[in-house]
This record gives C-alpha cells, structure tokens and sequence, in this order.
C-alpha cells in the first residue's frame, strides 16, 4: 500500500516536467516510478502535438483533439495516484512499460 507521500509524488508526475522528480527522487519505488513514466510519455505526446501544430489548419485540429484527450488522461493520472492505484493508461501506457531507468 502506497504512502501519501507516494501518491502526491505519483500524482505530481503526471504535470508536465514535474515527472522527473518521482523518476529521480523514489528510483526504487514502483508506484511512483510507474505513474513517473506515465507521466514523462504524456509530457512527450504534448511535445509531439506542440511540434504537428506547425501544420496549418490540420495540425491544428489533431492539436486540439489531442490536448482534450492528453488533459483528460493526465486528469485520471491524477486521480488514480491519489486513490493509489496502478493504473495503466490506454495507449500510451504500453510505452511507459518500455521505459527502462
């Protein structure tokens, strides 16, 4: 079972570059490190859709669509976090299982 200083430090991976401090500062605790790379593989997807924003118009609307669903599972992130749960998100989640630190 997760302390709550487990779940703020996983619940804080998920802000943006916030998501270094649990891959840095918990390396052995695997809660923390699993919402840690959940986090950095969101913060990854939001530098993709900043880069495809460049294309007009097209680019644009992916930006848009993206960031709703990028806020959406940043926000369930979150939340599980706090509820300690290891929660894997849809999609994107296959690759923070990747990451290897």
């Amino acid at each position: 079972m997760p302390t709550q200083t487990d779940r703020l430090l996983a619940a804080i991976g998920y802000l943006g570059v916030l998501c270094i401090l649990p891959l840095v500062l918990e390396r052995k605790n695997l809660f923390v490190q699993h919402h840690g790379k959940q986090g950095l593989v969101l913060l990854f997807a939001w530098v993709i859709l900043w880069i495809g924003n460049i294309v007009p118009f097209l680019g644009q609307i992916i930006w848009l669509i993206g960031s709703i669903a990028l806020v959406i599972l940043m926000v369930m992130g979150i939340l599980n976090a706090f509820s300690g749960k290891m929660w894997e998100m849809p999609y994107l989640g296959v690759y923070a299982k990747r990451l290897k630190f």
